[in-house]
């Protein structure tokens, strides 16, 4: 039987690779990418939020979050809970309506699409007479009550959508009962609201665009009262006792309308303009909510003077002498007010005004003095800056944990105390078993600390490096600050700030010792901040040091940005993360990659030009290295330059094959043995490359030229105490890879802790590696002698790994865009390699080390490589024998930025950009899951024709004995079975089994 086995092929280790592999997209953090819709459920307070792609998000407490999906992918218009019950009704802009319903199957409940449905009119009736502007879910339970362009209202039976033609309800029945001189047949198009009548279901009040509202009778198929209004509608709203309503409009006024219980032609109580005389935009929707003291809260979208604020976009709250203008960054879709749902309630009470804008979720306390917001437990707003980096931290300490949340809560003191008030549904997810951080780095300068150890993204502590830099803006500006006379009293709500000050402040590069507390953040102009851990707020001097990486070589001229002006004296900094020294690189291009060793005190960065190291400790820099190559004269543009010319970039492409024309000549003809050695090798690389014998599913590597741009640009840079002059005494080292293929590497002499702050740290350049094929290098790890990575800094120090083996010799694995290489130390003579195994020019984008544990057993777990690549797969290779264990797909290669952004976890989980403003999370584990999982029990309702009790899902699930089987159950059976013999489409089905067989 072996010979029939595939080579490798391991019946053991396939059972175990399905114990320890398994890839899953988990959940989606931060905000939904361009909302358009919103609903909420105050039976269930659930909110829905739908979007342009067609998603739909369910939201309660935090950790009860749930998603569909339409197959269409169209716009989601509008979200109407059905009352009372676990359903929601969504309508699309292809004018369709979906039917969606949360049930309980495993335990946890889920959202799940039943039913859908398109409105369609009479042969030849056009578009309009179908097209939904209004839907209203009656209390019944039973009916939709869908509102048209037509001015038609059609009446359709849930949860089948059979349209009740005998109950439509046309302009011409509504334009019967209301004089002639009054209206006529154009004020009936386009109904704008539909609203049921709080004390009366057999009422519901019609309102027209053109301004007619009427409150139509539904026993008796009339309408009882019509109200006359001068201007365009825009919405309508019941008062609590149903004695009077609201109806706002396009001008900027809103209305009170009387409610008699004769058929009195009814006057309009109060016409107000709230920020009148001069003309104002429309408000769009309104709430009237009474209260025990008397004072309603009159809350309204839009109304904004036209000439000076018509680009606000506001919701005002008045209560009495209190008025506020709350103003948004971004475009507000829709709000709704959290109220008393209680029938039996004689006042609405509001609690909390929740606004959903185009770029983030903002809840307003109405209980507190001055409308606080609430801080959100979730859908938090990613993208307030653009995010530029992120870095993740696994398994922090407790101790850092406190001291970061400590930080952040003082930075919340504004935020109100207020419980979060969306708070449906039951997490029953286990409790994270581990803290994690994930730490984003943003355009305008400032680092976010996110919890990620659940299901809800959670921001515990912003901390920003403005404050060491003199920018254009000045920290003293408050935009919320209002004169007592301003009017209209605008206050500015939410954290969306698309605009950064300078776009030189940009976070690039992240590096966190959870051990220590040391902090490193590098920047868009060359800035290496060095921060640690204060409790408490503190003024002090930021100490400088300047890295130039050119070394005085002459002949370049840096053409880029200029780095950012430092302040002079001492610097007041917040509790948190505080600087204590800046390096900057010159030229202050963008760092590329940064490394820090908070146990030997010391920080390594670098930029296209170049890389340095600095010691933290004595705030003095060790050494310099150019890695800049003759021909890179576009490491020197910079990225923030000018887009230049198309006659600009030929010439310059000319002027560089020109002159790589003229070096390879002077090579040739150059005598110098260091000339001759080059081209042997050069030479032999190319033969050794012809030569190469490829296995069929491997791709040839094709030789790059040392002369291409960006080869000395500064891809990765790793620490590691290992063997590097000879096998009997291991040193520090510091490890660098460039975008050409090179490896330095560099011996450190770190003074023992007594003599730490006397002694210099020394470096010595020991070895330098250049990979035949010269791809970019974007990964160096160092195996001990058990064939393990060694530990972060200080993790042995704190008792959470073993000592790495340092009796064995020691492997280094390089990782180039386009192969693995395992080299021996301290020879570095090649052992082992893998190339990437793809046809369609496939190459690693990010790799790192994970540790996967068995789903059956605790007693077993392994490091593998997690390597992403630029098609958007994700690959799990053996360490140390670099054997490709699973792939994935993952991200489409479509997706560049999801690409280019995705970060992995030291336990095999992941994160990337869906969008802007969204991380999916995604794991390669079978133990580490994090995932939502959560119920929202059913409602127990009875009425006339509809019983629902909590456990009927379970019901519907849960096996019985014939004996326990009731009169009900066997009537719905016999029901069940009469519906499906009558269906066409199920007898069919049969017919074509039936004859299959045969």
């Amino acid at each position: 039987m072996r010979r029939f086995l595939r080579p490798g092929h391991d019946p053991v280790r396939e059972r175990l690779k399905r114990d320890l592999f398994q890839f899953n997209k988990t959940v989606e953090h931060g905000f939904p990418h361009q909302p358009s819709a919103l609903g909420y459920s105050p039976f269930l307070h659930l909110m829905a939020i739908g979007t342009r792609s067609g998603a739909i998000k369910l939201y309660g407490a935090p950790g009860v979050e749930f998603m569909g999906l339409h197959e269409e992918n169209n716009t989601v218009m509008q979200i109407h809970f059905i009352p009372d019950q676990c359903q929601l009704v969504t309508l699309l802009d292809d004018n369709s309506l979906h039917l969606w319903s949360l049930k309980q199957h495993g335990g946890a409940s889920e959202l799940l699409e039943e039913h859908r449905f398109t409105l369609k009119g009479p042969p030849g009736s056009p578009p309009s007479a179908t097209q939904i502007t209004a839907v209203l879910p009656h209390s019944s339970r039973e009916v939709l009550y869908l509102g048209t362009e037509s001015g038609n209202i059609f009446v359709v039976e849930l949860p089948s959508f059979r349209v009740l033609e005998d109950r439509t309800v046309t302009p011409e029945a509504v334009l019967q009962r209301i004089p002639e001189d009054n209206c006529n047949r154009r004020s009936c198009e386009l109904v704008e609201a539909l609203r049921e009548h709080p004390k009366n279901p057999d009422q519901i009040l019609i309102g027209y665009s053109r301004g007619l509202i009427v409150l139509w009778d539904l026993q008796n198929n009339k309408a009882t009262h019509h109200f006359l209004g001068s201007q365009q509608l825009e919405n309508l709203y019941w008062q609590r006792d149903g004695s009077k309503f609201i109806s706002c409009h396009y001008d900027g006024s809103y209305t009170q309308w009387p409610v008699s219980s004769d058929n009195r032609q009814p006057e309009p109580l109060e016409n107000t303009v709230p920020y009148g005389p001069f003309p104002c935009k429309a408000i769009s929707k309104i709430y009237w909510q009474t209260t025990k003291n008397g004072l309603p809260y009159i809350i309204f979208q839009g109304g904004m003077p036209r000439a000076s604020y018509g680009d606000r976009h506001s919701i005002s709250v008045i209560h009495g002498s209190q008025q506020t203008a709350f103003d948004f960054t971004s475009r507000v879709i829709d709000f709704f007010i959290i109220f008393s749902s209680d029938p039996a309630a004689e006042f609405d009470d509001p609690s909390a005004l929740v606004v959903l804008a185009e770029e983030e979720l903002v809840v307003i306390d109405l209980k507190s003095a001055g409308w606080p917001a609430v801080h959100p437990p979730y859908l938090a707003s990613l993208h307030c800056s653009a995010i530029t980096c992120s870095h993740h931290v696994s398994n922090i300490p407790l101790k850092l944990w406190e001291r970061i949340i400590s930080a952040g809560s003082k930075q919340n003191i504004h935020y109100s105390s207020m419980p979060w008030p969306i708070d449906g549904g039951t997490n029953i997810a286990p409790d994270p078993p581990q803290r994690d951080l994930l730490l984003t780095g943003h355009e305008d300068g400032t680092v976010r600390f996110w919890d990620a150890s659940g299901v809800c993204l959670h921001l515990l502590y912003k901390l920003s490096t403005v404050k060491v830099f003199l920018t254009d803006a000045d920290p003293n500006d408050n935009m919320n600050t209002l004169g007592e006379d301003e009017w209209p009293p605008l206050r500015k709500v939410g954290t969306f700030d698309p605009y950064s000050d300078d776009p030189r402040l940009g976070i690039q590069k992240i590096y966190l010792c959870k051990y220590s507390g040391y902090l490193a953040v590098a920047g868009t102009a060359g800035q290496v901040l060095v921060m640690e851990l204060n409790d408490e707020d503190a003024e002090h001097v930021v100490d400088h040091a300047e890295a130039d990486l050119l070394q005085d070589q002459e002949g370049y001229r840096w053409k880029g940005h200029e780095k950012l002006k430092t302040r002079d004296g001492p610097v007041r900094f917040e509790a948190g993360f505080q600087p204590f020294v800046l390096v900057q690189c010159q030229p202050p291009a963008v760092v590329t990659s940064l490394a820090l060793h908070s146990e030997w005190k010391l920080v390594a960065f670098g930029t296209s030009h170049g890389f340095g190291l600095f010691d933290h400790q004595q705030k003095r820099l060790v050494f310099v290295k150019c890695t800049l190559h003759p021909s890179d004269q576009l490491a020197l543009e910079g990225p923030l330059s000018r887009v230049k010319s198309l006659k600009k970039s030929l010439r310059q492409s000319f002027r560089r094959i020109r002159r790589s024309r003229v070096s390879s000549r002077k090579r040739r003809g150059g005598s110098g043995n260091a000339s001759e050695v080059q081209e042997a090798n050069a030479k032999f690389d190319q033969d050794a490359l012809q030569e190469m014998e490829l296995a069929p599913v491997q791709r040839k590597i094709e030789a790059r030229s040392a002369e291409d741009s960006f080869t000395g640009f500064v891809r990765t840079l790793y620490f590691a105490d290992t063997f590097l002059r000879d096998s009997s005494r291991h040193c520090p080292s510091l490890w660098a890879g460039t975008n050409g293929g090179t490896v330095y590497a560099f011996c450190l002499r770190v003074p023992p802790a007594e003599r730490r702050m006397d002694e210099p740290v020394r470096a010595e350049q020991a070895k330098e590696i250049q990979l035949m094929h010269r791809a970019p290098v974007v990964g160096i790890l160092v195996l001990d002698g058990r064939s393990t990575p060694l530990p972060e800094p200080l993790e042995v120090a704190h008792d959470l790994s073993k000592s790495p083996d340092m009796q064995g010799s020691h492997q280094l694995l390089v990782v180039s865009e386009e192969q693995f290489k395992v080299f021996t130390l301290p020879k570095v003579s090649s052992k082992l390699k893998l190339k990437l195994t793809a046809l369609e020019g496939c190459r690693v984008r990010k790799v790192t080390v994970a540790n996967f544990g068995s789903c059956k057993t605790d007693d077993y777990s392994e490091n593998d490589l997690a390597v992403l690549t630029n098609l958007g797969d994700i690959q799990i290779i053996s360490l140390p024998f670099l054997k490709l264990q699973i792939r994935y797909p993952c991200i489409r290669k479509e997706d560049v930025s999801g690409i280019a952004s995705c970060v992995f976890t030291k336990y095999g989980q992941g994160f990337y950009l869906i969008s802007p403003s969204e991380f999916e999370r995604f794991s390669l584990s079978t133990k580490w899951l994090v995932e939502p999982r959560c119920i929202v029990d059913m409602p127990e309702v009875t009425s006339n024709n509809h019983v629902h009790s909590t456990s009927g899902t379970e019901n519907a699930a849960r096996k019985s004995s014939p004996g326990d089987c009731g009169e009900d159950e066997r009537k719905s059976g016999r029901l069940m079975e009469h519906a499906l013999l009558n269906d066409e489409k199920v007898l069919k089905e049969i017919q074509s089994t039936l004859e299959g067989g045969r």
